[in-house]
């Protein structure tokens, strides 16, 4: 009944399989779990009117679902993480230096930037207090300081490539990248896509040990997202990234049950929605609270 929304197959798989940083194909949940995940996302979709796409993946089994994961979506700040990663892969190539200092003046603040206006034209920020910005507190202006030392949109998409992923694009800077017009594809991504390539970033080898765990502390440190996947995995340790935009709401993670030692990774997007953004929130919550049921 809901195939084409719902994915759990061997060429979703086959999507995740495609660079050699990426898992073996998953193998099939009980349709018991099936049934329960569509029918739970089916109703979530309804209830909060808008289109919603998720991905999971539960690393212990190596079980998959997903709902809409192969759509695009406007990524909004979930590009953030990325970017973050990017930066790391650098600071590993000897090609930039967390201690690295950035001056800028207050031509560089654009909408939503409350740790970067506190230095323009005052004091310089080391790349690692930019990165540090983006990820914990999702400061825009952050972001398109670190994008100039990457090569831009362009730089970003690049990198996205290398790691195998050929779906993720951004376009534009921050705070137009986060537009989420319907039917745009620029500055987008899918939640299967954003899973594959969040994974290769924090669980792969995408980057070096002590990158891993910089990045993961920082989403660790995430601030806002305690209304989203959080409030679904209470008790449950979270490492996330949200994003929002006109009619969107986001939130990427990993998700640990209480004493796992192994995650469960959630991508949840959000978008052409028009509650509002406390219902937006509850929705993604409402995912994370269907991942604790299914494994909990």
């Amino acid at each position: 009944m809901y195939r084409r929304k719902f994915f759990l197959t061997m060429g979703a798989a086959s999507m995740i399989a495609t660079s050699s940083r990426a898992w073996a194909a998953a193998p099939s949940a009980d349709p018991q779990a099936e049934r329960q995940f569509a029918k739970a996302m089916k109703t979530l979709e309804r209830s909060v009117g808008g289109r919603l796409g998720v991905s999971l993946l539960n690393i212990m089994t190596g079980q998959a679902l997903g709902w809409r994961q192969e759509e695009r979506f406007p990524m909004c700040s979930t590009f953030k993480m990325l970017l973050a990663g990017q930066v790391l892969s650098r600071v590993d190539a000897g090609q930039e230096r967390l201690d690295a200092s950035v001056t800028f003046g207050r031509s560089a603040l654009v909408e939503y930037s409350p740790v970067t206006e506190k230095f323009a034209g005052k004091a310089p920020m080391t790349v690692d207090a930019l990165c540090d910005a983006i990820v914990t507190i999702s400061d825009n202006g952050a972001a398109n300081l670190l994008l100039e030392r990457v090569g831009g949109p362009a730089g970003f998409s690049a990198y996205m490539r290398s790691l195998g992923d050929a779906v993720t694009r951004l376009d534009r800077i921050e705070p137009a990248m986060s537009e989420s017009k319907p039917g745009d594809v620029r500055d987008t991504t899918s939640p299967l896509a954003m899973l594959t390539s969040m994974r290769a970033l924090t669980l792969g080898k995408a980057l070096s040990p002590a990158s891993r765990e910089k990045l993961l502390g920082w989403m660790l440190a995430n601030t806002t997202g305690d209304n989203c996947l959080r409030a679904g995995a209470k008790g449950w340790k979270v490492a996330d990234k949200t994003g929002s935009g006109p009619g969107t709401r986001n939130d990427v993670g990993l998700l640990w049950a209480p004493g796992a030692a192994t995650p469960i990774l959630v991508t949840s997007y959000l978008t052409e929605c028009k509650p509002e953004p406390k219902a937006r929130d509850a929705a993604l919550a409402q995912v994370a609270a269907e991942v604790v049921k299914l494994w909990g």
